[in-house]
């Protein structure tokens, strides 16, 4: 069955969850809300989505070097206290942050990192290119959202899907270990060097 935004809206205002959290536990219940907020209970993940704005002033920096000692990445990622940053179930999260990194190349932690000119760039771009393929204009805005949405995954950690598990982003992989250690944590930073990779301008 269709799962519809609407649905999905009202189990995130119900429990806090993220978008596709809520819209697999729909999924899985078959629409049926109080058996998805039951799934979502079960899964930790119902009131993850509150503790995102606590503040996060612990954490730890991670290094992880490939192999070939060509690639390496340097990750600072926060959470509200030194328990939580010494738990093994956040290091192991923050370390298969560090190796996707490595693998994926991310430029940005989030869409909102985008700096506004490189945005309205990719935005013209997008929209001469449906124009030029002939698309109504009272489409072309829409195409060029989806569009952004596929630019997003390509640049931003957080929206790029986990090397792991192509089913979860590296966001909703955040919110799960929200979920599961009852803390905020916030992916702060991170620096990828790779051997003979020109320098940013």
């Amino acid at each position: 069955m269709e799962i519809t935004a609407k649905q999905v809206k009202e189990l995130r205002e119900a429990t806090g969850a993220g978008i596709m959290d809520s819209k697999k536990a729909l999924e899985e219940s078959q629409g049926d809300v109080e058996k998805a907020v039951r799934i979502l209970r079960e899964k930790g993940l119902a009131g993850a989505q509150k503790k995102m704005g606590r503040v996060a002033s612990e954490g730890i920096v991670d290094a992880y070097i490939h192999l070939n000692n060509r690639i390496g990445v340097l990750l600072e990622v926060n959470c509200e206290t030194d328990f939580v940053a010494r738990n093994e179930t956040f290091r192991c999260m923050v370390h298969d942050i560090a190796l996707h990194i490595a693998a994926s190349s991310p430029l940005y932690v989030s869409p909102e990192d985008i700096p506004e000119n490189i945005l309205e760039v990719e935005k013209e771009i997008n929209r001469a290119r449906a124009i030029k393929e002939g698309k109504p204009e009272q489409v072309v805005d829409k195409i060029v959202e989806g569009r952004l949405k596929k630019f997003y995954e390509e640049v931003c950690l957080l929206d790029q899907p986990f090397i792991r598990d192509p089913e979860t982003t590296i966001g909703e992989l955040v919110r799960e270990t929200i979920a599961a250690v009852g803390e905020n944590i916030v992916v702060r930073r991170f620096s990828r060097f790779q051997i003979g990779e020109a320098l940013p301008e």
